[in-house]
């Protein structure tokens, strides 16, 4: 039936379509385009290539073999989604697993969905289908946010619309480049989860995020405990990186200072070393004469 059911939808009229070189659609403003756009295709598997935009980089053989075991019993049930390169040529935007695995399940054609889009709109298309899947690991997904950035030029809250994520779902995810690409990598690995690499990216310098990362897998901490060691080392980290003010060498300038104009001087620092000099006078005859001392000594 399922069978069936896939010649049912190609159709006679849109397969001679198809495959007519006179009547090629390679715009969605030709003729005819609205019968191909968005329709369920059977498509030779010969006749797509693999998207060069895929976000993702690693695939699971065990996984694949899996999927493939079930094709072989069930057929693919979910349509995979290509885009129209020239006549007989298709490529993908979405669906790899189910492509992959089709061919390893010795399939010679698969169920598409035909769309028609340039570069960018591939490359849009297969980013936002990528972050929408449940079996992307965190730096997947971010990855996928920074080319939306980069490649596309999507601000953080057009991205918001389009993947329809919080912003600041997005701002967190993104933060996750900041880590040291060993700590993604065990991330990738599944040796630390999201929350840990959302407490290790407060860490500024990426041998310290190596260490307490090595710390986390060694002592199997939690998140929570991993939270409280990044705060107990940014708080260990600030006091001894207060410089010491010296108030006894102040204390002898001031001393000296206001010898010398003959009325108690007051030196004022901050813990930067910034400061001022206070030099107060009794009258104006008092004024006069500091003003007088200064001119002496220019």
């Amino acid at each position: 039936m399922a069978k069936a059911r896939k010649k049912q939808a190609l159709g006679r009229g849109l397969s001679a379509l198809l495959n007519d070189p006179d009547k090629d659609i390679s715009s969605v403003e030709d003729k005819d385009a609205d019968k191909v756009v968005g329709s369920i295709v059977e498509l030779d598997l010969e006749h797509i290539e693999v998207n060069p935009f895929q976000p993702r980089s690693s695939f699971n053989d065990e996984h694949l073999e899996e999927l493939a075991s079930s094709i072989r019993e069930l057929g693919v049930i979910q349509p995979i989604t290509v885009r129209k390169v020239e006549r007989n040529k298709y490529q993908l935007v979405s669906g790899e697993r189910r492509y992959r695995s089709s061919k390893l399940a010795g399939l010679k054609s698969i169920p598409a969905y035909i769309r028609i889009a340039n570069d960018q709109e591939a490359l849009e298309m297969a980013l936002v289908e990528n972050i929408q899947r449940q079996d992307l690991d965190p730096i997947e997904i971010s990855l996928s946010y920074q080319r939306l950035i980069d490649e596309i030029n999507l601000t953080q809250e057009q991205m918001s619309t389009r993947v329809g994520k919080k912003r600041s779902t997005i701002t967190n995810y993104l933060r996750l480049l900041k880590l040291d690409p060993i700590v993604q990598t065990g991330m990738r690995d599944g040796f630390i989860s999201m929350g840990h690499g959302r407490a290790l990216v407060n860490i500024e310098t990426p041998e310290d995020q190596i260490k307490i990362y090595q710390k986390i897998i060694k002592d199997k901490l939690s998140v929570r405990a991993t939270e409280e060691l990044v705060r107990q080392y940014n708080q260990k980290d600030q006091s001894t990186s207060k410089p010491k003010t010296d108030h006894s060498a102040y204390k002898a300038k001031q001393k000296h200072i206001s010898k010398f104009f003959g009325t108690k001087v007051n030196i004022k620092v901050n813990q930067k070393g910034n400061g001022r000099i206070i030099i107060p006078f009794a009258s104006e005859e008092d004024l006069n004469r500091i003003h007088d001392l200064l001119n002496k000594n220019k």
